[in-house]
């Protein structure tokens, strides 16, 4: 188990040029754009325009924050997303367009090898106490804003805005948790 702090958090330029990410965490570790096998990662959309092609790879996007975006998928109607909406997963390997309904966003994007990876994603509301169940070997849990306290087998620690716990071999256990915080969980599911 990890906690990877905001501050932390890697900034580089989209593969497209056409923005910056905040990369979260990544397997392997220092692995670059072509070469992950997966990746949590956040962005700051400010105009529309096209997403950037990663061959053999599927992608779930959430809206964090903004008035949403509507994405144009190849051979799928659009769908417009909002900070309320449930997270979206389509293929990173297909031309996919952004169109921003009222000003920037900023996205929590996952993506994971098709060949041997999947994944999901989560939205979690944290008011009191709650305990969220880890059926994947590796979860990635992010405190979007708010603060909260953790407790993982014998671990404990505290979360802020930004901040993620990354736990390795968490099949099978539950994380529990404390605060008033919107999170969102993310399941990197092998096989």
């Amino acid at each position: 188990m990890r906690i990877l702090r905001a501050a932390d958090h890697k900034r580089m330029p989209w593969k497209n040029g056409g923005g910056e990410t905040v990369e979260i965490a990544v397997s392997p570790e220092d692995a670059g754009l072509a070469g992950f096998d997966w990746r949590v990662s956040m962005a700051t959309v400010a105009t529309d325009g096209p997403f950037s092609i990663f061959p053999g790879i599927d992608r779930t996007l959430a809206i964090l924050d903004g008035n949403g975006m509507v994405l144009d998928i190849e051979g799928s109607a659009p769908a417009l997303l909002t900070t309320a909406s449930d997270p979206l997963a389509f293929p990173a390997d297909i031309p996919v367009a952004a169109r921003l309904q009222d000003g920037a966003i900023t996205d929590l994007n996952v993506m994971t090898r098709r060949n041997g990876l999947a994944h999901a994603l989560s939205q979690i509301e944290v008011d009191g106490g709650k305990i969220v169940p880890l059926s994947s070997t590796t979860s990635l849990f992010l405190c979007h804003s708010g603060t909260l306290s953790f407790r993982w087998n014998d671990e404990t620690g505290g979360l802020a805005a930004g901040d993620a716990l990354l736990i390795e071999n968490a099949a099978g256990t539950e994380l529990k948790i404390d605060g008033d915080a919107k999170c969102y969980l993310a399941s990197i599911i092998t096989g």
